[in-house]
């Protein structure tokens, strides 16, 4: 019988290797991001959001505030801060109305574009109003 090309037997490249990890690390950045929230009385309302204009990793709400939050993983806090570019926090703003498109009930609400960086230490700081919709 011949092999199928690209089975689950196969390893995985060195580049799918890196890329996975990356993928888990983000995702577990962002769980713990999401955890810091709650403990502030936040309720999380989506993770990972995907819309055509760019992705938004968490979007959380306490009362009448509504927050898109950036999360950032690097060697260091001051790398994650410096990771959140002009081109990207612009992405994140039409994400978020693209996100209040569908969603018009929030549009009343107070909102603000939070992030939270966390650095391999384990050290994670939340900046609330990190950056403006106009980016």
């Amino acid at each position: 019988m011949a092999e199928a090309k690209g089975s689950a037997d196969a390893p995985a490249s060195p580049a799918v290797l890196r890329h996975r990890a990356r993928t888990r690390s983000g995702v577990d950045a962002e769980e713990r991001a999401a955890r810091l929230l709650e403990a502030d009385g936040f309720a999380i309302l989506a993770r990972r959001l995907r819309t055509p204009a760019g992705e938004i990793d968490l979007i959380a709400r306490r009362a009448g505030l509504l927050v898109f939050c950036e999360v950032k993983l690097r060697a260091t806090r001051d790398d994650a801060a410096y990771a959140v570019l002009p081109r990207q926090r612009r992405r994140i703003a039409a994400a978020a109305e693209a996100f209040l498109t569908g969603h018009p009930e929030l549009g009343g609400l107070d909102m603000r574009f939070d992030a939270i960086l966390l650095a391999r230490d384990g050290s994670i700081e939340h900046l609330p109003g990190a950056f403006e919709a106009d980016g």
